[in-house]
């Protein structure tokens, strides 16, 4: 199974929170080859878990340690380059979903997933909005 993470799902991989289990269970379940991720999670990814600190859920140290356990985790992970056409393409889903809510990072990741949609066999999100978004563009999503 190759699997795409947004960074709501990525961050429960290195935090324990609602939905952790979930995630946990899926790829235990699950025969997990490949993870994709865009190449903005490593930069969301830090933004979220130092959000965790500023509303106490973590300490600095916490926040440290699992950022540094995810960038040594990176090769891990195959991450989809934001080249120009990538963001030509998130554009494109803004002027096509921005009616529904799709913001801008979001849109990055629902491009990255289309990038690689005839490849990938789901991809993963704790964000309602982007999950329905993706199952409208053919994707399977949990």
């Amino acid at each position: 199974m190759k699997i795409f993470l947004d960074t709501s799902s990525l961050i429960k991989l290195y935090h324990t929170e609602l939905g952790t289990d979930d995630l946990d269970r899926l790829l235990d379940e699950n025969s997990v080859e490949q993870i994709f991720l865009a190449e903005i999670a490593k930069i969301e990814f830090n933004s979220a878990v130092w959000k965790k600190v500023r509303t106490k859920d973590l300490t600095k140290d916490e926040a440290v340690e699992i950022i540094d356990s995810f960038q040594s985790d990176y090769p891990n992970y195959s991450f989809i380059s934001t080249d120009h056409q990538l963001l030509v393409a998130a554009r494109d889903l803004i002027a096509k979903y921005g009616y529904a809510g799709l913001r801008t990072l979001d849109s990055i990741q629902l491009a990255s997933i289309l990038s690689i949609k005839e490849e990938l066999s789901l991809a993963a999100t704790a964000d309602e909005l982007l999950r329905s978004l993706i199952e409208k563009e053919g994707v399977k999503s949990k």
